[in-house]
Parts: C-alpha cells; structure tokens; sequence
C-alpha cells in the first residue's frame, strides 16, 4: 500500500466532502478516519479506484457523525441530499482549501499551523518543529483552529498572506528532505501566479524554483533547509 498516494489523494477528498455539504473541520475529521481504514485494509485488498474509495469512507464516516450530533439537525438536509455512488468527478481543490484553511476567523500562526496538517501533509511534530514550540503545544493549536472553524460559513475569502506562508513552510519541508513536498508547493504557487497579479506571490514563485534547483548540491554540503528561521514561522523577506 502506498503511503504517498494515500498523502496526495487527501486534499482532493476532503475538497469533494466539503462541496457535498460538509464543514472544513468535519470533512478532515472524516477523511483521516478513513485514511485509517485504508492503512488497514488495502494492503489485502486494494481498490481499483482509491480516490472513489477513499470519498465513500469518509463521506459515510461524515454522516455517522452529523447523524449523531442531535444538536445539528440541520445537517440532516446533507444526509437526505448524498449523492449516488459512482466515479468521482477529477478535480483540483487543493489550493482552494488551503484559502478555507486560511479563514478570516483564525489567527495568521493558527490558519497556517491548520493548512499544514490538514492539507500539507505535514505531521504535528514537523509543524511544531517549525514554529520553534513542543509537539503538544502545536497539536493544542490545531485542534483549537479546528473547532473554531467548525460549522462557520466556508464562503469568506482567507488571507493570501496566511496562504503564503504555508505554501512557503510547505516547500520548506520538501526542500528538508523529510517529505517531499518542493514541487507540490510550486504547483500551487504557479496557480496562484494565474489568479493574481500580487507581486509576493510571484517573487515566492520565483525563489521556490532557484532553491529546489539547489537542493542537491546543498544536501551533499550538509545542510537543506532555507535559511528563514529567525524564531518563528514566516515567509522568506
């Protein structure tokens, strides 16, 4: 079973939990639920089409949980309205919610720490190893953006300093070594460049190319992380 599809599949599903009806926190919830199922079912049976399989498990891991929530009766509108099992339709929502991540509601440090986990692949000890802070203390955060986005309005736009940032930590950690997750991070920042004529996101997408070039050689001097730390997580100056 490959762990790294499993990685790369996790934004596309959790974005078509989300167009189906289901809030940001709760569609995360529900797709590493299924996430843990896959780890422990597709190495004797792997499915043909992972991403369908991986939507109807959380999908149905979602309904169980809005079903046994009595105090959101509302959500029963979503039960009553799921769609008919099938192909998933392709589509890339991966930038898109790196913006919810990014919601007006969140502090800057917690919509980023947020986008990191829930969308960028990053586990909590990275994340907290980037923001300089104990592992428990970053697993906190997450949780607190995470209820604090629960069942608000996903229709805001968030922050596009918010969503550099994390795009740059994203890199950041690819460049490392630890998860390769460099040409992700520049695929996102290319879309961006086609969404807006703001001049930070092109000179990020200019510098992300220049330094995953180097990586290389800068691995085989000793070090490969950028040189942006200075106490706190941020985008490079």
């Amino acid at each position: 079973m490959n762990e790294s599809l499993l990685r790369e599949l996790v934004p596309a599903v959790i974005g078509v939990l989300v167009r189906r009806g289901a809030d940001f926190a709760s569609a995360e919830d529900a797709v590493q639920e299924a996430l843990i199922r896959a780890l422990d079912t597709w190495a004797e049976d792997p499915p043909r089409d992972p991403k369908a399989w991986l939507v109807t498990a959380a999908w149905r891991k979602f309904l169980d949980a809005t079903r046994s929530e009595e105090s959101r009766r509302g959500r029963e509108l979503v039960v009553d309205a799921e769609p008919p099992a099938g192909p998933v339709p392709a589509s890339d929502d991966t930038l898109r919610l790196y913006f919810l991540c990014a919601h007006p509601a969140l502090p800057p440090s917690s919509a980023v720490a947020l986008t990191l986990r829930a969308v960028g692949g990053l586990t909590t000890r990275q994340i907290a190893a980037a923001y300089l802070v104990p592992e428990a203390t970053m697993a906190q955060r997450i949780s607190r953006a995470k209820r604090r986005i629960a069942g608000l309005p996903l229709d805001q736009p968030g922050d596009l300093g918010t969503v550099l940032r994390a795009l740059y930590l994203v890199f950041n950690e690819g460049y490392s070594g630890d998860v390769d997750l460099a040409a992700e991070a520049i695929r996102l920042a290319r879309q961006l460049v086609a969404l807006t004529d703001e001049p930070e996101v092109s000179g990020l997408l200019a510098l992300m190319p220049v330094r995953d070039a180097r990586r290389a050689p800068a691995r085989e001097a000793g070090w490969c992380r950028l040189p942006s730390r200075t106490g706190r997580a941020g985008t490079p100056s």
